[in-house]
């Protein structure tokens, strides 16, 4: 009969595994029994936060399943008729995967050594060959994407196309952070309960089907749009949270098959639409005010608040109705009703009592922080500096420890990669290759000899398009929203009508990329859609989203005399 014993030892590898004889599995005798029934074991290495007795941990291991030690020896003494020697397991490779970091790296050098256009410095090629490389690699995902662009940072350094503070400059910059800080806050959320609390209350109203669900967080999101002028404060400080509880709640997590439960769809929806409502007001994205006033600039005509929303209202309302169904369509969550979901949920909600004090705790800091969010601007208090006063409160308060932060891989992940984007992104515009390009297009849609709403559809499109190569769409205004609204009125279209397209463009190419918009990074963070399809139902989305806002929004636009 085996027998068994615990006994401290140092640390092992992460990896290490102690093979699991079958005799273990045998039922031990009584007396066995009573003398280990007392032992624990903390089986930290399995990742259970609970203790569990040793001769019941492991009951449905197959004969073969290894047991993976961390800080615990375990030793076995079988009746065995011969001895035998075990070998090792062989340590997997822990390093990059090899093609997709060789096709990275190619995509670089080709590039590097391509003759650099007239026009174009040889810095600005340079990096473009680097950003170009590292945003493959953050495709490919070699490596986790925070390794990727640590990579690209370096190679802009080694190369002395970057200076290293150049390199490092957008780890100053406020939306990295503001996105760090939201999944501060979603610990907090969820930690608390108060995330469950709020979910099961979405639950039991809108539970009875996942496409009313994601409705009902949609339209939320667009009423606190112009309220809120950050749509990274708004994903992260308010629905990131929301969204992750109400996965949770309906049994959809990451990492262990279930994401398509719920999750899957539920992100990419509230991610898609949230560009929507951020091109609906101009007070809904911090860049919105930008175009106004380059639009102003160039034309001199004011856009007022009340001018945007009342053109943007109806292909507004028409993509939030559509873009959802669309996706539900073609990637559908599995679970699509639950008819007793809302009787369950108000079952949860009166078993979980009154508010605990760290719920209230959390509920007072998250309106703190919206409040701040709506009317900081009136006492000085931007976003990031509401969040960090919002993070302050709860770490003082121990509703979040530190401790729970660092162990945020995922915000630091994301602060790294964005971070890095941000800064090759605002160095390719600096060293003048984004006005290159647009003058290059002025001058190839110029010379097709076109009328104004075939050259004005190629312009769009372009403008659109080039939107992969910016992770701000502040940048991608800053630098060619002038260039293209005064080619458009050169050839012909109707200047005000211009500038309004050029601006709700400006926050619906957001949903092309995971790093294209601030609510981009938070939502792909959370880990339910896999990076390929981020991209691909982006892609797709942004052909729905130009057909609905060009095609209704061109009747409603000429309705209300826009054109």
């Amino acid at each position: 009969m085996a027998s068994l014993a615990f006994t401290a030892a140092p640390l092992p590898s992460l990896r290490s595994r102690t093979a699991v004889s079958k005799s273990l599995l045998l039922k031990p005798s009584p007396r066995l029994q009573a003398q280990t029934r007392p032992a624990t074991l903390r089986t930290a290495a399995l990742g259970f936060n609970k203790t569990l007795s040793p001769l019941i941990a492991f009951p449905k291991l197959a004969d073969s399943a290894p047991l993976r030690s961390s800080g615990v020896t375990v030793k076995a003494a079988a009746a065995t008729t011969g001895g035998g020697s075990t070998t090792p397991a062989k340590q997997p490779w822990q390093g990059a995967a090899m093609k997709p970091l060789i096709a990275s790296i190619a995509t670089g050098v080709i590039l590097w050594f391509v003759p650099t256009p007239s026009g174009v410095t040889k810095n600005a090629w340079q990096l473009l060959a680097i950003f170009l490389a590292t945003v493959v690699g953050i495709i490919t995902q070699p490596l986790p994407l925070g390794a990727v662009a640590l990579l690209g940072l370096g190679a802009s350094v080694l190369t002395k196309t970057l200076t290293f503070a150049a390199a490092f400059s957008a780890f100053g910059d406020p939306i990295p952070w503001l996105i760090a800080l939201a999944f501060f806050f979603a610990r907090g959320f969820i930690k608390t309960g108060l995330g469950n609390r709020i979910a099961y209350q979405f639950v039991s109203l809108f539970g009875s089907s996942s496409l009313g669900l994601g409705y009902s967080l949609v339209f939320s999101e667009a009423l606190l749009a112009p309220a809120i002028p950050s749509v990274s404060a708004r994903a992260g400080g308010i629905f990131l949270p929301l969204v992750k509880s109400l996965c949770v709640a309906c049994g959809s997590n990451v990492g262990d098959g279930t994401e398509g439960k719920l999750g899957s769809w539920l992100m990419l929806t509230c991610f898609q639409t949230s560009v929507i409502s951020s091109a609906m007001f101009l007070t809904a994205m911090a860049a919105n005010p930008l175009s106004a006033n380059l639009t102003f600039n160039t034309i001199k005509k004011t856009i007022g608040w009340t001018d945007w929303a009342t053109a943007a209202i109806v292909p507004g309302i028409v993509s939030l109705i559509v873009v959802p169904l669309l996706l539900y369509l073609i990637y559908p969550p599995s679970v699509k009703s639950s008819p007793d979901a809302p009787k369950l949920a108000k079952e949860r909600l009166e078993k979980m009592g009154p508010m605990t004090k760290n719920e209230t705790i959390m509920a007072g800091t998250l309106f703190l922080t919206v409040g701040l969010w709506i009317f900081g601007g009136m006492i000085g208090v931007d976003a990031v500096t509401a969040a960090i006063l919002g993070l302050s409160v709860l770490l003082v308060t121990g509703v979040v420890t530190w401790k729970e932060c660092l162990a945020e891989s995922v915000a630091w992940d994301t602060l790294t990669w964005f971070a890095a984007l941000i800064a090759m992104a605002g160095y390719l515009n600096k060293y003048g290759l984004i006005s290159w390009f647009s003058e290059t297009v002025v001058k190839f849609v110029g010379g097709l000899g076109l009328g104004w709403q075939p050259a004005f559809g190629i312009l769009v499109l372009l403008y659109f398009y080039s939107h992969y190569f910016f992770a701000s769409g502040a940048a991608h205004i800053g630098a060619m929203f002038t260039a293209f609204l005064s080619v458009a009125s050169a050839l012909g279209t109707p200047p005000y009508f211009a500038a309004m397209v050029l601006s709700f463009l400006s926050n619906l190419m957001g949903g092309l990329t995971h790093y294209g918009i601030g609510s981009a990074p938070v939502f792909y963070g959370a880990g339910y859609v896999p990076l390929a399809q981020w991209w691909g139902y982006g892609f797709l989305m942004s052909v729905v989203n130009i057909i609905i806002w060009l095609g209704v929004g061109g009747v409603w636009w000429k309705f209300i005399g826009l054109w």
